[in-house]
């Protein structure tokens, strides 16, 4: 049932940061060279930094994208990190217990 709650959790998070974008090919215009540069120059965030942003999205779905390019990150780079924290079972409680704070 948490795993599940879990889930559901960062779906809608990244649901609603999804429904933010401005335009449908902001992500595949760029090169694949120009994302991984990106990547690289991205502080890593942990589970609990993740956690909080999820649930600034989830408050606020209407300013997802405005929320994490303000913590440096676009769509793509906030879905990465939350499929590496799921992947993680310690890392997933610390973020569910974030979220969970900051809802």
């Amino acid at each position: 049932m948490k795993n599940t709650l879990l889930a559901l959790s960062m779906l809608m998070a990244i649901a609603a940061c999804k429904n933010n974008t401005t335009t449908p090919a902001t992500s595949s215009s760029t090169p694949a060279s120009g994302n991984a540069a990106v990547t690289a120059s991205v502080p890593s965030l942990t589970p609990e930094q993740l956690g909080e942003l999820g649930a600034s999205i989830h408050k606020h779905p209407s300013e997802g994208t405005k929320i994490l390019s303000d913590r440096g990150l676009t769509q793509e780079q906030f879905e990465r990190a939350i499929r590496q924290v799921s992947s993680d079972p310690e890392a997933s409680k610390r973020y569910a217990a974030a979220y969970k704070r900051n809802v």
